[in-house]
């Protein structure tokens, strides 16, 4: 599967049935040494019109659809996951 494959896709987390953002304003960390993606980097709105970052390991996605993908926020643990102010 190619990035471009993904793109325009919405990600959905399954657990609270929430809209977390879309492909398009996301970002993949890969493991060079392996070929294999690590997480997704998704931005979201912080407080007061701050930015955040949330983390979603590849363990997190359960189904990926033609039109969106689906995730397990709960179920990655917060050693797997988190979120953090973007500078």
């Amino acid at each position: 599967m190619r990035y471009s494959d993904l793109a325009g896709k919405e990600i959905i987390d399954i657990d609270e049935g929430a809209r977390v953002g879309v492909i398009n304003e996301t970002d993949l960390v890969i493991d060079c040494e392996r070929g294999r993606v690590h997480s997704m980097i998704i931005p979201t709105r912080g407080r007061f019109w701050g930015r955040r970052e949330l983390v979603i390991p590849w363990a997190g996605i359960k189904k990926i659809g033609v039109d969106l993908i689906i995730v397990s926020l709960g179920k990655t643990g917060p050693s797997g996951r988190g979120y953090w102010d973007a500078e």
